[in-house]
């Protein structure tokens, strides 16, 4: 079956660019690839569950070769050999990491990654209808990479030692973002059927707390303790004393009162129930922090993320893993804000300009820049003073924050790049604060 020899595929209302589908050989002709120092054939790759759509394309934009592989090791196998076979040397994708991924890369293949919002937009050059269909987004990918060339990047891959603290980090931040989850559950839960239990303690997933419920299920068993036995109770599992007993006492005895009598039994079993889960999601958290702990001192970059206001080891280990230690991944601060979305997006057209919230961003690279610089301004003068400015000129809290991780992008990428870590009587910035609040004080 032969593939139709057009420089540009008419996008039918279908999707499909030419042919039948056939996910044969219906273009592979051989080593047809310029091996010299001229343009060589483009691949693209629609990665997909089960199987992936691929097409190749010679230096004049013509469809050489269409065909699907499956996902697995024969079907990987199978995807290198045919590439390599056709001459290609480039690659584009969608996403950036994943079994494909790795075998492009192993087989020495140059991978573009073209996301699938950008991709969307890029159906629009080959026709109007606008319409759904992997092989033609698999022509897409491959045309681009022959005519987008000098706009896109090469993949830069981390080494191992950061691609694993990044999967530990993210593997804890889902964690924890369960526990909330479950912590939520549990007060709603108990806000019917025991709601002194409630705000008793500041969290409800803490420790006394979760000691207080293990004891005292229901309301029924709460109404045992007066002040002296609560007290006693306190004391017994090595409550702190922030707060007296008789206040916490209080606090249960002026609540509304739960549920009573022969309907407890459920309700302590689900009470039960959240604190299982919440004890075994703590005990997994405390387990990854841990093996954080140890990769983030096993890393050569540890120094450089350690060395920031209020960033702990967690904070830190997060911001390595979602920068990574590529550095040609960021050649200027600039392009590491972009993609980080703290650098505000700018639409023009005639007189007419607005500044609004970049939407397309490394979204875990944005939390992690923002939620270390929104700590950042309890600990660095200079970081609180930006973040005071923003929000005198009217911004609201995310917004402020977002202006003062513009600026520690600045000063986390000068010192990523020149490999030094972060030092307050270098940053001329802050002494600029500290020298005029010496005058002031004085």
């Amino acid at each position: 079956m032969s593939v139709p020899k057009s420089k540009t595929p008419v996008d039918n209302g279908t999707g499909d660019t030419g042919g039948t589908g056939d996910t044969g050989d219906t273009g592979d002709t051989g080593d047809t690839g310029d091996t010299g120092d001229g343009p060589t054939p483009t691949a693209g790759v629609y990665w997909a569950k089960d199987d992936h759509a691929v097409a190749v394309v010679d230096p004049d934009g013509e469809q050489t070769a269409r065909f699907t592989v499956t996902h697995d090791k024969a079907g990987l196998r199978e995807l290198v050999r045919r590439l390599l076979r056709a001459g290609v040397t480039e690659v584009g994708i969608e996403r950036p990491d994943g079994p494909v991924v790795d075998a492009l890369r192993q087989a020495g293949l140059v991978v573009f990654v073209i996301p699938p919002g950008q991709l969307k937009n890029l159906r629009s050059r080959y026709g109007s209808a606008g319409n759904k269909d992997d092989r033609f987004d698999a022509y897409v990918l491959a045309d681009t990479v022959r005519t987008d060339h000098r706009r896109l990047r090469p993949l830069l891959v981390d080494p191992p030692v950061t691609t694993a603290l990044r999967q530990t980090v993210r593997a804890r931040r889902d964690l924890v973002a369960h526990r909330v989850a479950v912590a939520n559950q549990l007060r709603a839960h108990l806000q019917i059927v025991f709601p002194g239990a409630v705000g008793l303690f500041a969290d409800i997933d803490s420790e006394i707390s979760m000691r207080f419920l293990e004891r005292f299920t229901t309301q029924d068993r709460a109404d045992w303790l007066s002040p002296r036995r609560f007290g006693s109770w306190l004391a017994s599992v090595g409550y702190c004393g922030r707060v007296d007993p008789a206040v916490l006492h209080a606090r249960l005895a002026d609540a509304p009162r739960g549920h009573t009598g022969h309907d407890t039994t459920a309700s302590a079993a689900v009470t039960a129930a959240y604190i299982a889960v919440l004890r075994a999601l703590t005990g997994q958290i405390a387990e990854l922090a841990a093996q954080i702990s140890e990769q983030l001192d096993l890393h050569p970059d540890a120094a450089i993320f350690t060395s920031l206001p209020r960033s702990g080891r967690v904070r830190a280990a997060r911001l390595l893993a979602e920068i990574g230690d590529a550095r040609g991944r960021f050649p200027t601060a600039d392009s590491m804000a972009c993609l980080a979305g703290v650098a505000p997006s700018t639409r023009q057209s005639g007189k007419a300009k607005a500044v609004s919230f970049r939407w397309g961003a490394d979204r875990e690279l944005r939390d992690a820049i923002c939620d270390f610089a929104g700590d950042s301004r309890h600990d660095n003068p200079w970081a609180a003073d930006l973040y005071r400015r923003a929000r005198a000129r009217g911004h609201d809290h995310p917004h402020a924050v977002r202006v003062l991780a513009r600026a520690w992008v600045g000063v986390i990428w000068a010192c990523w790049t020149t490999n030094n870590p972060y030092e307050p009587d270098r940053h001329r910035a802050l002494q600029r604060i500290l020298n005029q609040d010496q005058p002031a004080a004085a």
